[in-house]
């Protein structure tokens, strides 16, 4: 006869049951209440939520995220354990949050007022936690960035890229002293002869400096950046220009460059006349010394199809009276060039767009770095709206949406050195999240701030957006900063429309 323990066979069925318990069960219990607009928490737990990491891997969940402070402290589980306030999921898709890098600060478009925190509000709505200002006034910039640092305003991680200047070598090298004296985080390059641009690579490169290169139809192009060190070309010029047979585009007679309507009619016949040969070349050679491209593909999206632009669903609460006055076209104002714009000019877009799109993917598949940014403030474009239209156009472009939203996000940070701070959901991380209500990948407009219709059970219901925002461990909820927008337009409505200064 075996001999039993009197206290055996309770303690092996107390562990039978809690073997078999459930994960959810067996956590710590936990405490907190539900999180608050504009707060950071020394412990936030983010509960139920499928993580899309956005470094190309597919979704996993659903889990926990814990919160500690402005960093993740951990991913994965179903237990918080005791925290101080809780995001309850439910379900939602929760992303690294945002980046764009081609953004521009401003709080003046044709001559009229336009708040900052206009565009910080929607930046951060649209689930962008931070921004590469590439052009804006420089004291205003610093003085916001030091603001967003501090978490005294709702605003994105801001990254100066400060213009590089000159027109020899020396004095391209000495504007980037001056810009690293000033506090630049980067330098950005426009505009400038091929011995300004060498000398400010050159430099940026001994001191450390990442910088983003907007070439024009200059003396240079994109095997300067390759043979310089550049580290992204932003839009396209330059690289197809690169590729040209025959040397120069074959421009008429009565070209200006300095005519915007001509300038931007002309770009949209670049691609067509690249050799498909020489352009894999740039753009191998662009791979091999790990020069970035960051297309900001929504910026010119505007000219295949005009009148769907100008007509945008958002406008009609959220555009603010001085950037609808810019968006009026006007020769007189950067890019405001649709005085005269034909079916022939956006034909020419359309299929310089197929071209476009081709060399990106192939740009890709050979290694290279693609970073999205939007430019927006410009050609009919909101910021932050911008941005997502971006990721749904590189998805037309032909790529999956994992690699959109790493484009937004791991390969953004790889682009400004910050991939391991930023880009990921990832323990150790900073804090950047956003909790979208929706799939990303079945639908990337989910991540537009006014919603979409989605679909669940077979029912309609109005769904969408960054319902959460974090940024450095702040929360803010979508909802609030877009009602806050909403007034700002309002109010400058207002002003105009009763004779006002706006």
């Amino acid at each position: 006869m075996a001999f039993r323990h009197p206290r055996i066979i309770p303690f092996i069925s107390a562990v039978l049951l809690l073997v078999s318990m459930p994960a959810a069960l067996l956590a710590q219990p936990e405490s907190g209440t539900t999180a608050v607009h504009g707060q950071r928490y020394d412990r936030l737990l983010i509960r139920n939520v499928y993580v899309i990491d956005g470094n190309g891997t597919p979704t996993t969940g659903p889990t926990n995220v814990i919160v500690a402070g402005d960093r993740i402290e951990s991913v994965g589980g179903r237990g918080g354990g005791n925290v101080d306030a809780v995001i309850d999921g439910a379900g939602r898709y929760l992303l690294p949050g945002l980046i764009n890098s081609h953004v521009h600060l401003q709080d003046n478009r044709a001559g009229i007022h336009q708040p900052f925190q206009y565009e910080l509000n929607i930046w951060l709505a649209c689930g962008i936690t931070t921004v590469r200002d590439v052009g804006s006034d420089r004291a205003k910039a610093l003085e916001l960035r030091e603001q967003s640092e501090r978490g005294e305003i709702a605003a994105p991680r801001i990254l100066l890229y400060m213009r590089g200047s000159g027109g020899t070598e020396e004095e391209g090298r000495e504007s980037v002293r001056q810009a690293m004296e000033a506090g630049a985080d980067g330098i950005k390059i426009s505009s400038m002869d091929r011995e300004a641009v060498a000398g400010v690579l050159s430099e940026a490169k001994e001191l450390g400096l990442r910088v983003a290169h907007h070439v024009g139809v200059e003396d240079n192009d994109a095997w300067d950046d390759i043979a310089g060190g550049a580290t992204s070309i932003e839009h396209w010029y330059g690289i197809p220009d690169a590729a040209i047979p025959y040397g120069s585009q074959r421009f008429p007679p009565e070209y200006n460059y300095s005519n915007e309507l001509d300038r931007f009619r002309w770009a949209g016949r670049l691609f067509k006349e690249a050799d498909p040969e020489k352009l894999s070349r740039v753009l191998q050679a662009m791979v091999d010394a790990d020069v970035a491209w960051v297309p900001t593909l929504s910026i010119y999206e505007a000219c295949r199809n005009v009148m769907a632009a100008q007509n945008q669903p958002w406008f009609e609460d959220y555009l603010h009276p001085a950037l609808e006055e810019y968006f009026t076209p006007s020769l007189d104002r950067h890019a405001s060039f649709f005085l005269e714009w034909t079916t022939e000019d956006e034909v020419e877009w359309r299929n310089n767009y197929q071209l476009w799109f081709k060399a990106l993917r192939e740009f890709a598949e050979r290694g290279g770095t693609i970073g999205a940014g939007d430019d927006a403030g410009f050609i009919y474009r909101i910021y932050g709206f911008g941005l997502i239209w971006e990721l749904e156009l590189f998805q037309e472009a032909g790529f999956h949406p994992l690699d959109v939203i790493r484009h937004a996000t791991g390969n953004n940070a790889k682009i400004l050195g910050m991939e391991s701070e930023i880009g990921r959901v990832k323990r150790g991380y900073k804090a950047d999240l956003i909790l979208v209500d929706g799939n990303p990948l079945r639908n990337l407009k989910v991540l537009y701030p006014t919603g979409t219709g989605i679909y669940e059970s077979g029912e309609h219901r109005m769904g969408g957006s960054a319902i959460w925002t974090i940024k450095d461990g702040i929360c803010y909820e979508g909802s609030v900063l877009m009602e806050e927008v909403r007034q700002m337009v309002s109010e400058a409505r207002a002003a105009r429309d009763g004779g006002g200064s706006g």
